[in-house]
């Protein structure tokens, strides 16, 4: 039988909008993404690694104790292009060899993390203090981004940075940005999908694509 399109007291129309329906479309679990690649955030207190954590991620984010211990950890999806990546935030962390609980949990996900890089977070201000770390990570046979922070902060007072000279002595990646500018957090993108090599070298004309 056609239908006539009455909507008075046809099965089908009701069947659709019935609460039945209405209550399972509401609750219905979103499909499980496909992750593209691990990463994690490491860095000393206050050097802007949250809010790098909030521009890369977005609302994608889970923030939970990690087991047996009171120290929360965050962990978000970061959509860049079509790609879905997993960013952990771990707790501050001054050195590999702990000396706080914090210490110890950053350095337990470190190692235990199936991670495919390492962004290590530094304030732009007092980069020298900072570079040890980011030897301890590349010792550790971590690929390492080094994100430098804060640049805006740092040109205020006069600071240069020369992240070209430091690409060269360090032999690793580095992007000078400010996360509550959301300044470099394009470039910072570009570098992650280049080293997942979902993306050729970066030019300028790249780096305004990604969002």
């Amino acid at each position: 039988m056609n239908c006539h399109q009455c909507q008075k007291n046809c099965y089908s129309i009701k069947q659709k909008h019935s609460w039945w329906t209405r209550l399972t479309k509401k609750y219905r679990k979103e499909p499980l993404l496909a992750i593209d690649g691990n990463i994690a955030l490491v860095g000393t207190p206050n050097v802007g690694k949250s809010v790098l954590f909030n521009r890369l991620t977005g609302n994608y984010v889970t923030v939970s104790n990690y087991p047996g211990t009171t120290v929360e950890v965050s962990r978000g999806i970061a959509k860049i292009k079509d790609y879905q990546i997993r960013v952990i935030d771990t707790p501050g962390m001054y050195s590999l060899v702990p000396i706080s609980e914090e210490e110890q949990v950053s350095r337990d996900l470190l190692l235990e993390e199936s991670l495919d890089m390492v962004i290590h977070v530094v304030d732009a201000k007092n980069l020298g203090r900072m570079l040890p770390l980011t030897f301890q990570l590349m010792e550790a046979g971590l690929t390492v981004i080094l994100a430098i922070n804060m640049i805006d902060e740092a040109e205020q007072l006069g600071l240069k940075v020369e992240p070209d000279a430091l690409k060269i002595e360090l032999g690793i990646p580095v992007v000078v940005m400010s996360a509550a500018l959301n300044r470099g957090v394009r470039e910072l993108k570009q570098t992650i999908l280049q080293l997942l090599s979902f993306q050729p070298e970066p030019d300028s004309a790249n780096v305004e694509m990604v969002r």
